[in-house]
């Protein structure tokens, strides 16, 4: 979903398409024509050709200082590739954006350095007040209960945002790489024994990596678990975290998400895009 933000005033792109899958996109301007902010909300790969025509369309008119608020950053896990047949995804995808010449690109938790690297005039958002809240609302007690993080790289990247949490954990999967099965999970750090749990990661897909940590760390006697994603593809619902009393809430933005709450109890998301949209 592509929104556009220009001195406060939402304009919003009305897009229908015509017989042959192609788009009609009609885009009214206001009077006052800057800054501009484009807001792009994730939702399939055919919204870029979407950004590509709105964002040429403005350029075309000769308005400038647009800036491009894309929270999650599509095709982030494709971060490498590990022989000639596949297909460098992340860097094509950069290269996209960069030729629009976007005064910034406001990313929120990027999912690798990589990334990163690839997009000029970045901004990344962190996800520590997101974080922050969700530990709130889980209740989680920075003396007694464990964070946990599900991997080496999870632990990386977020334990800066806590130090004053006294009991961190983390896990090591045990992969096929032929299959790429998780055939088992390693806990490491403080004992996880009559402690509440809360589990930080950046990207949900099916959720099987915590899955496969909570059923160990409920093997080594730990209270509830919670688990935060920052960006937490639908797909999450065909899962196992819904299921059962395995996971006690999930907590996620809502910059990829767009489950009904209604319908999935146990997951309650966060509104990442409040401050922008205002």
């Amino acid at each position: 979903m592509i929104k556009i933000i220009c001195n406060r005033t939402e304009i919003s792109p009305k897009v229908i398409n015509f017989p042959d899958g192609t788009f009609k996109i009609d885009l009214e301007i206001p009077e006052e024509t800057s800054p501009w902010k484009i807001i792009w909300k994730y939702e399939n790969e055919t919204e870029l050709i979407q950004l590509i025509y709105i964002t040429n369309h403005l350029k075309n008119h000769g308005y400038t200082n647009i800036d491009l608020v894309m929270p999650y950053l599509p095709n982030a896990r494709m971060d490498r590739v590990k022989d000639s047949s596949e297909v460098f995804t992340l860097k094509w995808f950069c290269d996209i954006i960069n030729s629009l010449r976007f005064d910034s690109v406001e990313v929120l938790d990027v999912h690798s350095p990589v990334g990163e690297a690839l997009l000029d005039r970045i901004v990344v958002r962190t996800p520590e007040e997101y974080i922050r809240q969700a530990m709130e609302m889980a209740g989680i007690d920075k003396e007694n209960d464990l964070v946990f993080f599900p991997d080496e790289g999870s632990c990386k990247r977020y334990s800066a945002f806590i130090p004053q949490y006294d009991n961190v954990g983390f896990g090591i999967k045990k992969r096929d790489w032929k299959t790429g099965k998780i055939e088992g999970f390693d806990i490491h750090g403080a004992d996880p024994k009559g402690r509440n749990v809360f589990i930080i990661d950046d990207i949900c897909s099916y959720g099987g990596t915590v899955c496969h940590a909570a059923l160990k760390l409920k093997e080594l006697g730990c209270g509830n678990i919670y688990a935060y994603f920052t960006h937490c593809e639908n797909s999450i619902a065909k899962g196992e975290l819904f299921k059962g009393d395995l996971i006690k809430a999930v907590y996620t933005t809502n910059s990829l998400c767009t489950l009904n709450t209604d319908e999935y109890p146990k997951l309650c998301i966060m509104d990442c895009l409040k401050e922008e949209e205002e």
